[in-house]
């Protein structure tokens, strides 16, 4: 295994861009790398390794490259975090102010970590912040100091031993180079009309269940939902929502979709059709799940689990949420 140095950056860019901007961003970046990895809808993650021979420059100058040709071709600010490997990176860019660049040389990096706060840190939820500041352990540097053992008995030795490599700075994910990712939609077209709040609750917890099979069966997970309701007169209402971590897990997916759906404050308003989009799309295997002290989360993680090779055998009818187990109103 190579032990070469790594230079990676992370670019935040501090403008509204559409599917089409951004895909425009991420290649001008590949000009300078090929190793660019698409994390919309604002930001991106590029391996600068291989190109600083290629260019003679240190990396980061690159990185002030990249910023300066962001800005005279598309007039987009930037800032940007330079370190070691993503997680890093991810976090010194979150450092930055706007316009401003966080180098963290890999030499460093246990002496930046070390004040920064634990919720710093990718997935470290409310739940397991406050534990941890329950016995006052409030920066990163004092999960380090903390012994091996003690740490497990706060947070049980599987999320003890992730919140211990994430302390040190630890993170092997690879840039996998990517287009920016499409999205999924799932819809539901009425065959009359529906007043019926209870139908529409049970209809969009339909749709999210799709998009979250979906999600698990093309190995992704999504940042973002989009609620669209049409009614009977033609017109149609939209809201969107971020999630508090990307994932693909239906209980999530659900919670967002049904809190757009109570956002729109439906009433008995005369309904024709649903339809719920997932995209700000990433490869599952490039997120950082949120630890979590629950360990009915594991468990409800095997069991989706268990349901999704079910379906993959018996059809997609075979395992579905016991709400819907009695569908009542008509679709085409």
């Amino acid at each position: 295994m190579s032990t070469r140095q790594r230079h990676i950056a992370h670019f935040h860019l501090h403008t509204v861009l559409t599917e089409t901007q951004y895909g425009d961003v991420v290649e001008l970046v590949s000009g300078i790398t090929p190793h660019v990895q698409a994390v919309p809808p604002n930001a991106l993650q590029v391996d600068l390794t291989s190109a600083l021979r290629y260019f003679g420059m240190s990396a980061y100058d690159a990185v002030q490259t990249v910023k300066m040709r962001l800005k005279a071709l598309y007039d987009i600010d930037s800032s940007a975090g330079l370190a070691g490997n993503r997680m890093l990176a991810a976090m010194a860019a979150d450092a930055s102010a706007p316009g401003d660049t966080t180098h963290v040389p890999t030499g460093e990096a246990a002496d930046w970590l070390y004040p920064r706060p634990v919720t710093a840190l990718p997935g470290i939820g409310r739940t397991v912040a406050d534990t941890l500041h329950r016995y006052g352990l409030r920066t990163i540097g004092q999960i380090t100091d903390l012994p091996s053992a003690t740490l497990q008995r706060l947070l049980g030795a599987s999320q003890a031993r992730l919140l211990a490599e994430r302390a040190r700075g630890h993170d092997p994910r690879p840039i996998v180079p990517a287009e920016p990712a499409a999205h999924l939609t799932a819809d539901l077209v009425l065959s009359r009309d529906c007043l019926d709040p209870a139908q529409h609750h049970r209809a969009v917890l339909g749709l999210a269940d799709r998009i979250g099979q979906r999600l698990r069966g093309e190995r992704q997970i999504t940042g973002r939902l989009t609620l669209t309701v049409r009614y009977a007169d033609r017109t149609s209402t939209t809201r969107t929502r971020a999630l508090p971590e990307p994932t693909d897990h239906s209980p999530a997916l659900t919670a967002t979709a049904l809190g757009l759906l109570t956002s729109l404050g439906l009433q008995r308003a005369r309904v024709r059709a649903f339809v719920l989009r997932a995209d700000a799309l990433l490869p599952a295997a490039d997120a950082f799940r949120q630890l979590s002290l629950d360990p009915a989360a594991d468990r409800a993680r095997a069991a989706e689990a268990a349901a999704d090779r079910a379906r993959r055998r018996f059809g997609a009818g075979a395992v579905r949420p016991a709400a819907l187990a009695n569908r009542c109103y008509p679709i085409v």
